[in-house]
């Protein structure tokens, strides 16, 4: 059987920092990821529940978790890298207690500012410098099965101002923040990590609700966005929002001014698994104006990304990939790198943990 994984000093590494890689399910690096930091070295990994030891104290599981990250810094190499995670609290919440769930963000809306700072400081002491938050979709369909309560509110104005305190607090604290589902998730029918979600709105529509938060946080400053697998027949029939150049090139780019990175959500989900497997699907996303695809060990096989990587060589090499977009999009995720903080992995004061949890309660209503 052929090794799929290429020497180090392969040229995949030239494409390797485009790309976001989800650890496999274990607390410590196992043998398969190793070798893919190593021959692509991403820009960074994503952190999920199974990545954290359960069932043990804080001072049990805090060592091990820090050795995981040790490592997947030795393997890739690279002083400046992404240790992110889907971290809104509620629902899509990884680490174990201590680390404080605050419950579902439609709860703390109107203390987002505190509950930043406080996920803030817990995930800077995880070593974490990305959060994939806040959620800036509106909950405007109550048939939707995957945001609901995760949305800061029903109306454009709440989601704004709340996402823009909650952004703004977080990385205060050193934690960069990455709104989503670019353009919108909120009026979604459909799951998009098990199926594509077609929504028939009208640009203008658009413009009116769904677009408003996301310009806000561009204003904010918001140096990452995340696109959504959501495809929009009356604005573009062809490709969902992930793939589609009108989405992210026209519109976020040139309509809302955004400069920052695009990331894909991950494309191991149901909604554009299946798309990512045809040639040139890579390049598309860069010459739509992606910058980071990610794909994470939850969804899919990771190795997948050997071959995307080399398709993104190959379309350098073939034209299919524009040379000029290619080192535009570098330029932005190198500038990305050098603004996000190195953080050691330390054990939070328990006064620190009371305190978080006091907030928690009071959110809660407990007291």
């Amino acid at each position: 059987m052929n090794n799929p994984f290429p020497d180090r000093a392969s040229d995949l590494a030239k494409v390797g920092q485009h790309f976001l890689i989800g650890l496999q399910k274990s607390v410590s690096l196992v043998e398969h990821d190793a070798r893919l930091l190593s021959t692509l070295r991403p820009a960074g990994i994503i952190l999920f529940r199974d990545n954290f030891k359960r069932g043990v104290p804080y001072e049990d599981w805090l060592p091990v978790y820090r050795k995981l990250i040790e490592d997947v810094r030795r393997c890739i190499g690279r002083e400046s890298l992404l240790i992110s995670i889907d971290h809104e609290a509620g629902l899509v919440f990884r680490p174990p207690p201590p680390i404080t769930n605050f419950g579902a963000a439609a709860k703390w809306a109107a203390r987002s500012a505190d509950v930043g700072t406080a996920m803030g400081v817990e995930l800077r002491s995880l070593g974490v410098n990305l959060n994939y938050a806040p959620v800036v979709d509106i909950h405007t369909n109550p048939a939707n099965p995957v945001i609901g309560t995760r949305a800061l509110g029903e109306d454009a104005e709440t989601v704004a101002r709340s996402a823009r305190e909650f952004l703004q607090a977080m990385e205060s604290e050193g934690v960069l923040g990455c709104p989503k589902h670019f353009p919108g998730h909120g009026d979604t029918g459909v799951d998009s990590h098990y199926d594509l979600p077609v929504v028939q709105r009208a640009l203008d529509e658009l413009r009116r609700r769904e677009l408003l938060p996301f310009a806000a946080m561009v204003q904010a400053g918001a140096k990452m966005i995340m696109s959504a697998h959501i495809l929009y027949p009356s604005i573009d029939a062809e490709f969902p929002a992930t793939l589609s150049r009108f989405w992210l090139h026209d519109v976020l780019r040139g309509e809302l001014g955004f400069q920052g990175v695009i990331t894909t959500d991950d494309i191991g989900m149901g909604a554009v698994s299946k798309l990512f497997d045809r040639p040139g699907s890579a390049a598309r996303a860069l010459n739509a104006g992606c910058d980071l695809l990610m794909m994470s060990a939850h969804w899919t096989d990771t190795s997948r990304v050997l071959g995307l990587a080399q398709s993104l060589l190959e379309g350098l090499n073939d034209g299919g990939l524009e040379e000029k977009v290619f080192a535009a999009s570098s330029a932005r995720i190198e500038k990305l790198l050098a603004a996000a903080p190195t953080h050691s992995v330390i054990p939070l004061a328990q006064e620190v943990l009371a305190a978080h949890d006091a907030l928690r309660q009071e959110i809660a209503g407990i007291k």
